[in-house]
């Protein structure tokens, strides 16, 4: 997503955007009542993949086993109350009176009234697969995909709106949004099925086409920054990703509900690219940058210069590319993919290796030789959560995977980091599954 300093220093950057115009709905848990009145559901679908669902993930990956699965499932119950009780806010009502919901960018004023794209995209995956446990999972569905598509973007309609209120710089997508958004829908047509009020298999299949057409490089396979990006520009093109964006089991997922072998080739360009990146610029760490830049004739990748998009720390190991150990370890997990999972591994062990075994001492950020960014002297579990996801891949790390559990599964800090340790948590209780 642009702007990740926003996410990071959101309480400073936020400060001046306009306050959120909609109405508050009620909470779909109060006793309350209100002035409108809004239109029944019909009685719930069954739930066909109800949490907790014990998903057993490809041989030879691993579960924290310090604990039992009764408790790993509650844990994962214990945060997603606290995350729905926290940032999970009505956004008003439809024009027939059903309420939308959003997912807030933060716990206190001015960020509480803003949302991103990339925080729909992680809600309507959570409470996709919070379902059974969540009597109201897909009523709050529905209502995150209701204010996604209130609020399109400008250059394709089928996208969403990266922030809004707008922020002013341009009501326009980013990429790792609709991705999740998408996935979403797919998890909902696996959840629900597509029979209902909202036929999310092809919704998702229109959603994903709007992707591949206005955010998929047409020569380079690779994601690009969002609708706004020239695929030939000078400064941002088809050949300048950010490496979060290879959301491998996202793409898996596309090329099974559309049948198109693009998706195929996205994943294979995305994998070269990381592969070429840890050859050659983190052979001791396997750390991704930020984003990637890939110039001249032969389009080598590599990590983008200082200021290229957001700001200092575009080519290092920082708020965008924490995710990766997460996307690229999820895939192996889901999927078995062998390329997936060495990529994963060599960021694991290089990570065990340079905290001794305590996560507490994971910085936040590093540069791709391992050395710990200026400012990075604090521990946050948006960048050890992931690394749970990561080393689940190898069964010789069983201590450091459940110490790096107990150091996330039941902090607290802010949106972002408590909405990717969430679903770190889903995918190491073995209840994250794919479509």
């Amino acid at each position: 997503m642009k702007n990740r300093l926003l996410i990071l220093m959101a309480w400073i950057l936020a400060a001046c955007a306009p306050a959120a115009t909609t109405t508050a709905a009620p909470d779909p848990n109060s006793t309350q009542s209100t002035k409108a009145t809004p239109t029944p559901l019909p009685p719930p679908a069954k739930a066909l993949r109800p949490f907790p669902q014990h998903v057993r993930y490809v041989d030879g990956s691993i579960l924290p086993d310090h604990r039992t699965q009764a408790q790993l499932d509650d844990d994962v119950r214990a945060f997603y109350d606290y995350w729905k009780g926290t940032y999970l806010l009505g956004a008003g009502q439809t024009a027939d009176g059903r309420l939308l919901y959003r997912v807030a960018f933060g716990k206190k004023a001015p960020n509480r009234d803003s949302t991103v794209s990339e925080g729909q995209g992680y809600g309507m995956m959570i409470t996709a697969l919070m379902a059974g446990y969540d009597p109201h999972a897909r009523e709050i569905f529905d209502g995150l995909w209701a204010f996604v598509r209130a609020n399109p973007s400008q250059k394709d309609s089928r996208l969403m709106d990266w922030k809004v209120p707008d922020s002013g710089s341009g009501n326009d997508s980013a990429f790792d949004g609709d991705a999740d958004i998408a996935y979403g829908l797919l998890l909902a047509d696996a959840q629900w099925g597509s029979q209902g009020r909202i036929d999310y298999k092809t919704e998702a299949q229109i959603l994903i086409n709007a992707i591949l057409q206005s955010t998929i490089g047409p020569q380079s396979r690779m994601p690009m920054l969002g609708d706004w990006t020239d695929p030939n520009g000078s400064r941002y093109s088809q050949y300048t990703p950010r490496s979060s964006d290879f959301m491998l089991a996202n793409f898996r997922a596309y090329a099974k509900a559309t049948g198109d072998p693009a998706w195929d080739e996205v994943i294979a360009k995305s994998q070269q690219v990381m592969v070429a990146i840890q050859e050659h610029h983190s052979a001791k760490t396997g750390l991704m940058p930020d984003f990637i830049v890939m110039r001249g004739e032969e389009r080598l990748p590599e990590p983008s210069p200082a200021g290229f998009l957001e700001g200092p720390n575009d080519g290092h190991y920082y708020y965008n590319a924490g995710r990766t150990p997460w996307r690229i370890g999820a895939d192996a997990l889901l999927n078995d993919d062998n390329t997936s999972r060495a990529i994963a591994q060599k960021i694991s062990h290089w990570a065990e290796q340079v905290t001794g075994g305590v996560p507490n001492n994971f910085r936040a950020g590093y540069d791709l030789q391992g050395n710990p960014l200026p400012g990075s002297d604090y521990f946050t579990s948006f960048f050890v959560a992931p690394l749970g996801i990561a080393a689940m891949n190898d069964a010789g790390q069983q201590a450091w995977l459940n110490i790096l559990y107990d150091s996330v599964y039941a902090r607290h800090e802010d949106y972002y980091e408590d909405s990717v340790t969430l679903f770190c948590l889903l995918m190491m209780s073995g209840n994250a599954w794919t479509p």
